[in-house]
């Protein structure tokens, strides 16, 4: 029974410091190994690998892949007018050089990129104090990302970091939010005043139409009735002749057309009252019979 334990036992050990002599580097990481503190060997293809066990030798990995570092800074920086600009902006880099890195930052990628933070706000805020904010955002926009770019490659490169940087992007340059506040109220006072000379340019522009639309109706309306009036006229006119003629033709029968009219006139409503002496009124002697109505009508 001691000997089946102590196989087993030997068996588990010589498990353990297997499993702690070999281990497996990722296609997308390098494989540092140390031996007493020291760098050892860097391994940059993927695959399993073979180590002493620790104390001996040990290993740390960093990612070989092309890494993002975004801005987080706030401060505002000083444009060439001494405006003060908050800036945003993005780092693309790698490490190429593990060797390098380590022996320069250590073996963490934080480590680089908070110093590639630092060296990048610098050229910005060197750059940025070169120019107006009208050319941040217009004309100088893609030369002053080439100068950052450049800036911090070089200073990378002379500083041996094992650093590779792809490129760098400003995202936005905005007024601090003091001045934001006043640009946007004399954005809105502005845009006010626009809308309200609009406005006003419109109302008197309306007040324009309506006065002309206005003129020309009663133009219209004007020589329409003025028509109207001549056709009448005429019309009467030659209503009158016609009367003139037939009335000429037979008297009586005018008079008794005329009487005829008169009744029609006096009559026209069901609520109409008049009270007359039928004997002795001329205006009822059609009735009487003793008129015209009882002489005969020349033909």
């Amino acid at each position: 029974m001691n000997r089946i334990g102590f196989i087993a036992t030997s068996l588990l050990v010589l498990l353990a410091l297997l499993s702690s002599m070999l281990f497996v580097v990722d296609q997308r990481q390098f494989g540092v190994v140390y031996a007493l503190g020291q760098i050892k060997e860097v391994i940059t293809e993927p695959g399993l690998n073979f180590k002493l066990p620790p104390p001996f030798q040990d290993v740390k990995y960093l990612d070989k892949r092309l890494l993002t570092l975004d801005s987080t800074d706030t401060e505002p920086l000083y444009t060439a007018e001494k405006q003060r600009l908050v800036i945003d902006w993005y780092l693309r880099w790698r490490i190429t050089n593990p060797t390098e890195y380590i022996r320069a930052l250590g073996v963490d990628e934080a480590a680089g990129a908070s110093k590639l933070s630092q060296e990048v706000r610098n050229a910005f805020s060197e750059e940025i104090g070169k120019r107006t904010v009208r050319e941040l955002i217009s004309s100088k926009r893609e030369e002053l990302m080439s100068e950052v770019k450049r800036e911090v490659l070089e200073k990378v490169r002379a500083r041996n970091w094992g650093i590779e940087v792809i490129d760098v992007r400003l995202t936005r340059a905005d007024y601090v939010d003091t001045i934001t506040e006043s640009v946007y109220r004399r954005m809105e006072a502005e845009r006010k005043r626009v809308a309200n000379e609009l406005r006003s340019t419109g109302g008197a522009e309306g007040e324009k139409i309506r006065a002309d639309a206005d003129r020309q109706r009663e133009v219209t309306v004007a020589n329409a009735y003025r028509d109207a009036q001549k056709i009448k006229g005429e019309g009467d006119a030659e209503a009158s002749r016609i009367y003139a003629e037939s009335f000429g033709r037979d008297p009586q029968f005018a008079q008794f057309y005329r009487s005829l009219d008169a009744y029609k006139a006096s009559f026209n409503k069901k609520s109409d009252v008049m009270v007359l002496d039928p004997s002795s009124s001329e205006f009822f002697k059609v009735f009487r019979g003793n008129g015209v109505a009882d002489k005969p009508v020349k033909k």
